[in-house]
């Protein structure tokens, strides 16, 4: 028995420890940009590479996890995917030139995709049948911390050391989950196989999940539709997808199976869930930005403020697999979860430019305790539905909304930004007009400033016209990102509903947890 416990515990802290590490990469890299720029000599647009070619590689590998561990068997694809994720990142941390660096990220996705799902696959397999809950309320520890912490040590390396040392970091862990899955995992006793490899589905699903990726990730950067590429690609992935689906359909081994979307209850989850990613990744989006360009935080400053909703998430993620084990009703955890998201996102919208650290301690802990009562019992709601050969590519799909609502949120958002600055610049500007006892006087005190500061009598008008520009500058971005904090929390209260057309949901039966277990 207590060779069995030290087992439990050891594979526990691998499996998540690998999740973390993948979910932290998603974001690490948002705060060394701009070093890497000035390193490697090449444009933040370049550098944005980075980024977008790592959410390529990671949408477009885990709807295949299913497959690929079942061709492999998954014991030996988890322990190949840890060590090709930790020389990918060595990889990136020598890269000498931007592309190099991009081509690594890419290599590193691969690896890290295959991660989050089998890991979670490999610890329900580890915890008894009534002991699951608990693991999913721990594996989705790692999901929530991960993306909120990767800003904070992305922060803290950049601080003490130099930014290839966010990918070396990766080395000693990577090593050290891949020794102990050789150890301590084992091949499920009811391996799948795949013997026969739907080639023609993986190219379509690659051309069109890439294409789409690219689309998502690049297209407010080339102004969208003004592009030839971004035109093209979009083509790609609209004709691509459609493609897929259809062959996915029609073959008798498709390497996605699609059917399982007949189930209206994991339909109605995924989309959820995707509506869950998109409020987890851009809300870890607009806060550093909104905090960094506007109040002067540092990137460091900016992590510490998610570290009070970090912790109270490992608090209350545990009690939410407590609460489903005994039957409390997923479909009131989640429509209370997305009321909570909805509230912190409208305290946010009430914000200004003088907001304090303080000001986001509570905002920030509402964040927490809403998307902790989503996170678990959407996953459960999503496979509750299905036959336990299902379960498997149920679960896969509904990780891969999960990261594709991320990518979709932040690029969204980052458009929905820059269309409301540009609507509230031109508001406040029109009525900044000649002759206006106000504007007249703005402008008169902002010019004797400039005079008693050393201006001359010609430069001291011109200065106070440059502050009077940058003040409705601040201005208008202060308004576009309290909209963005209004638009998620509209979101969140319009869509929470749809989990009322899951019907009653029983809890999972015993042969559906085990299943759920061998599903990668």
């Amino acid at each position: 028995m207590a060779e069995h416990g030290l087992r439990k515990l050891v594979i526990t802290f691998t499996v998540i420890t690998a999740a973390i590490i993948e979910l932290i990469d998603t974001s690490i890299v948002n705060v060394a940009l701009n070093d890497m720029s000035g390193n490697l000599g090449a444009t933040l647009e370049d550098v944005a590479w980075v980024i977008t070619s790592y959410a390529i590689a990671n949408v477009i590998i885990i709807p295949m996890t299913s497959f690929l561990a079942a061709r492999f068997g998954r014991r030996n694809y988890y322990i190949g995917s840890i060590l090709l994720f930790t020389a990918a990142s060595v990889a990136c941390g020598n890269a000498h030139s931007i592309w190099e660096l991009v081509s690594f990220r890419f290599i590193q996705g691969l690896g890290g995709g295959a991660l989050l799902s089998t890991s979670q696959a490999i610890l329900f397999e580890t915890f008894s049948v009534a002991q699951r809950g608990f693991a999913a309320s721990l594996f989705a520890v790692g999901i929530f911390v991960g993306p909120t912490m990767g800003p904070t040590l992305g922060g803290w390396i950049i601080d003490q050391y130099s930014w290839p040392w966010i990918f070396y970091i990766n080395l000693p862990i990577g090593l050290l989950a891949a020794f102990l899955s050789y150890l301590y995992v084992k091949e499920p006793a009811h391996a799948r196989s795949a013997e026969t490899i739907d080639w023609l589905g993986i190219a379509l699903l690659v051309a069109g999940l890439g294409a789409l990726q690219t689309v998502l990730e690049r297209g407010e950067t080339e102004d969208w539709f003004s592009t030839r590429y971004i035109v093209a690609l979009t083509a790609v992935a609209a004709s691509s997808l459609l493609l897929f689906v259809v062959r996915e359909l029609t073959t008798e081994h498709p390497v996605v199976d699609l059917r399982v979307l007949r189930s209206g209850k994991l339909a109605i989850a995924a989309c959820l869930t995707f509506v869950l990613g998109f409020a987890l990744f851009a809300t870890v989006f607009i806060v550093p930005v909104y905090t960094q360009r506007l109040l002067g935080y540092t990137a460091l400053e900016t992590g510490k403020l998610f570290i009070p909703g970090a912790v109270v998430a490992v608090v209350f993620l545990p009690m939410m697999g407590r609460l489903l084990v005994k039957g409390f009703p997923p479909q009131v955890m989640v429509v209370a979860g997305f009321a909570i998201v909805a509230l912190f996102a409208l305290q946010l919208s009430g914000l200004d430019l003088e907001a304090q650290s303080g000001n986001f301690f509570w905002p920030i802990i509402l964040r927490a305790i809403g998307l902790s009562l989503i996170t678990i019992p959407l996953t459960q709601l999503a496979v509750s539905g299905l036959h336990p050969h299902d379960i498997p590519q149920g679960v896969a799909l509904n990780n891969m909304m999960r990261q594709m609502g991320g990518s979709f949120g932040v690029a969204f958002i980052n458009t929905f930004l820059d269309h409301r600055y540009a609507a509230h610049r031109m508001s406040l500007v029109t009525r900044l007009v000649p002759g206006d006892a106000a504007t007249d006087g703005r402008i008169a005190a902002l010019t004797r400033a400039m005079l008693a500061h050393g201006s001359s009598a010609w430069e001291a008008p011109r200065r106070a016209m440059g502050l009077l520009d940058l003040v409705v500058q601040r201005q208008a971005g202060l308004l576009s990102y309290l909209d963005a904090f209004r638009f998620v929390g509209f979101l969140s209260l319009v869509c929470a509903p749809l989990i009322l057309f899951v019907g009653r949901t029983r809890p999972l039966s015993k042969t559906a947890l085990a299943a759920t277990a061998d599903s990668h």
